[in-house]
């Protein structure tokens, strides 16, 4: 679809244009004229003009961690409906983790996902297990994978304890130059927590998680990853120990990335206080103490992603003892209300749009093209001042395990563009 974007505002620290109010027109999938007050009568009467107030345009949106739970629990979620969550949410590209059922341990599954998604405005890019049915032992063939269109290996929120596995993976992922993402997390030392550690998990009588899971896997991680020179990627930082650790690491060596999910930026977990497991996350939503750090470290690029970690959870699953109840919330619909209105005080918008486009697609090594004359349209469109009630109606997704229906969120997705085509979200 051709396209002539009226009077917008470019948010793409890239781009000459960064920040300047014009017209971008888009022929046949490309940027073929940004300029103001472009004049469409030398132009095939076809274009399509779009005139929003208050638009904005950013690189397309990309979210690291999504789940799809297609194939294996589709009672959930199928990729279909995560597309049109991900269209709804501005995304023009998502990664699923390997949490299906069977897992994503083996090319023929990624061909799948592959094949379901072909021809989507939505770019599905499946993530694979580093371990055979993340079982943490036994490395995935990590070659064959890739020549299926794997960009990293991950085995999500299964930690990997045993060290020489995960060198071995490091190594092998340095040698095919693709990524390892790896979520700090000790499970003996959680040992079976289910919300925080401290004062508050006493009070409730629930398990607690201590920081130090965290914390030690994060030094562990680094130090093995200088070990075998390769390059990791940490996931679902949550402390502001693990922090100040990376912080320490990417002064001396550039060999480490991490991401956040949003929920840790800024929730904290008094919201537990009355048992209610929409708040149930993994890792578990810690202290104002945390967030202070964790905003910090957005600030002066220490954490490079923020991530939805948009998670479909059944009602059979979600509405249980807090014990027994599965963590997770559906994210993609929300995230940009959410980001804008908790961190836009915070945090500047370019920094902010950078963390959600630029630096995951350059940390998958896809192609991430800048707003400028020649290069490829991927676009969101956006308004990023303007307040509106979150409703059911706006999900997408099978489950709706969000504790976020009815309140009012700031900045919201207009329409994405991308693989020639365009859509309202």
């Amino acid at each position: 679809m051709n396209i002539l974007i009226k009077n917008t505002t470019i948010v793409d620290k890239r781009s000459k244009d960064n920040n300047s109010n014009v017209d971008i027109l888009i022929i046949d999938g490309i940027i073929t004229e940004i300029k103001k007050n472009l004049n469409l009568d030398k132009h095939n009467s076809k274009i399509k003009v779009i005139d929003i107030e208050n638009c904005h345009v950013s690189p397309g949106w990309f979210d690291f961690h999504v789940n799809f739970c297609d194939p294996g629990f589709e009672n959930r979620d199928t990729i279909e409906n995560g597309m049109n969550s991900s269209v709804k949410g501005g995304f023009t590209g998502v990664q699923i983790m390997p949490n299906t059922e069977p897992n994503i341990d083996n090319k023929s599954i990624i061909e799948y996902i592959n094949n379901k998604s072909s021809g989507s405005i939505v770019d599905i890019f499946a993530s694979a297990n580093i371990t055979k049915k993340a079982n943490g032992e036994d490395l995935v063939e990590m070659y064959d994978i890739l020549k299926s269109g794997c960009k990293s290996f991950t085995d999500d929120k299964k930690s990997i304890s045993n060290s020489k596995v995960l060198n071995l993976s490091l190594e092998y992922a340095k040698d095919l130059n693709t990524l390892i993402i790896h979520h700090p997390s000790d499970k003996e030392l959680i040992n079976h927590g289910v919300v925080n550690e401290g004062a508050l998990s006493t009070k409730l009588g629930l398990k607690g998680i201590p920081n130090i899971s965290e914390f030690l896997t994060t030094y562990r991680d680094i130090e093995i990853n200088n070990y075998s020179n390769g390059k990791i990627h940490l996931s679902y930082i949550s402390t502001s120990e693990s922090v100040k650790l990376i912080r320490k690491q990417k002064k001396s060596e550039n060999n480490i990335t991490c991401d956040v999910s949003i929920y840790n930026t800024f929730l904290d977990e008094s919201k537990v206080d009355n048992f209610d497991t929409r708040y149930k996350l993994e890792p578990p939503l810690r202290t104002k103490k945390d967030i202070k750090e964790i905003i910090k470290g957005l600030n002066d690029s220490t954490i490079d992603i923020i991530t939805s970690d948009h998670t479909p959870v059944d009602l059979e699953n979600k509405k249980i003892e807090f014990d027994y109840a599965d963590s997770g919330i559906i994210g993609l619909e929300s995230f940009f209300g959410l980001l804008i209105k908790n961190l836009g005080e915070h945090v500047d918008l370019g920094t902010l749009i950078e963390k959600i486009s630029v630096n995951p697609k350059q940390i998958l090594k896809i192609d991430c093209p800048e707003i400028k004359v020649g290069e490829k349209a991927n676009l969101t469109l956006f308004d990023p001042s303007i307040e509106w009630v979150f409703e059911e109606t706006d999900i997408k997704s099978m489950s709706k395990n969000t504790p976020f229906v009815n309140e009012t969120l700031k900045g919201k997705p207009l329409a994405i563009y991308n693989n020639s085509k365009f859509k309202i979200c």
